[in-house]
């Protein structure tokens, strides 16, 4: 198992692979060809970045079966993954405040296990899209919700700058078909799912949304959420666990 970061270094962006004392610096992203520069520096976890920026991200609706039920949406599962779009515009790191923007009457959190492509893809099968995965991280699938529900649709409600953090690192060498998802606010206990309750698992989802388009190198793709959806307030701070990967944290800010 490794574990790559991006951190703010002499305030530059700089891709490096933690180790159990500090970070060791890269000359590019990991799932590129890359070289250890020779420099070492202590991990300071309030430098760390959002350890990707996708040209895209995509994400999945209805995932889980209990949070069907409490989305009252859908009577039963979806015959076919139901995909969204966010901007590359909504990406904040695990030390970034996530905005309380003007005119929105309710913001909910959503814990998500997130898989990273290291390769070009398009049309993959399961087994090409497994190999395609470069690692994983936690994804914080922001959501407007009255917007959502008033419009009946994603882009808006979910496309908001500052509402995709990603974090606080990827993890390579891991399985990610049974892991434990938990979602806290203000350290209540809101969310609890294992990814193995998953409706289509992450290398199936993979491969149909390559069907659909050709997904970059960087590119994040996230794979749901579990029952226990929830508004936060400003003030508040939302921490998102997943076995094996780590806590991703931030503040929710007035904007």
């Amino acid at each position: 198992m490794n574990r790559f970061v991006r951190v703010d270094h002499n305030n530059n962006p700089v891709w490096g692979e933690l180790t159990e004392k500090n970070i060791k610096l890269m000359t590019d992203a990991p799932w590129n060809e890359f070289e250890f520069n020779g420099e070492d520096i202590q991990f300071e976890g309030d430098k760390l970045l959002a350890p990707a920026t996708p040209s895209k991200i995509v994400l999945v609706g209805l995932n889980y079966h209990d949070h069907i039920k409490e989305s009252h949406t859908a009577d039963k599962a979806p015959d076919e993954p139901l995909i969204f779009m966010k901007p590359s515009t909504t990406v904040i790191g695990p030390n970034d405040g996530i905005p309380y923007h003007d005119g929105l009457d309710r913001i909910d959190y959503e814990g998500e296990l997130a898989a990273v492509i290291g390769k070009k893809i398009f049309k993959a099968d399961e087994n090409d899209s497994k190999d395609a995965i470069f690692g994983y991280t936690i994804l914080n699938d922001v959501t407007a919700r009255n917007v959502q529900r008033k419009e009946n649709k994603f882009t808006r409600g979910k496309g908001f700058d500052g509402f995709a953090p990603i974090g606080p690192w990827i993890v390579t060498g891991i399985d990610p078909l049974d892991l434990e998802l938990k979602t806290y606010l203000n350290d209540e206990l809101k969310q609890e799912a294992r990814t193995s309750l998953h409706i289509w698992n992450v290398y199936q989802l993979v491969s149909f949304i390559s069907g659909v388009m050709t997904l970059l190198p960087g590119d994040v793709i996230s794979t749901g959420t579990p029952k226990g959806v929830g508004p936060f307030q400003p003030g508040d701070v939302v921490r998102i666990g997943i076995e094996n990967i780590g806590m991703l944290e931030n503040k929710v800010i007035k904007v």
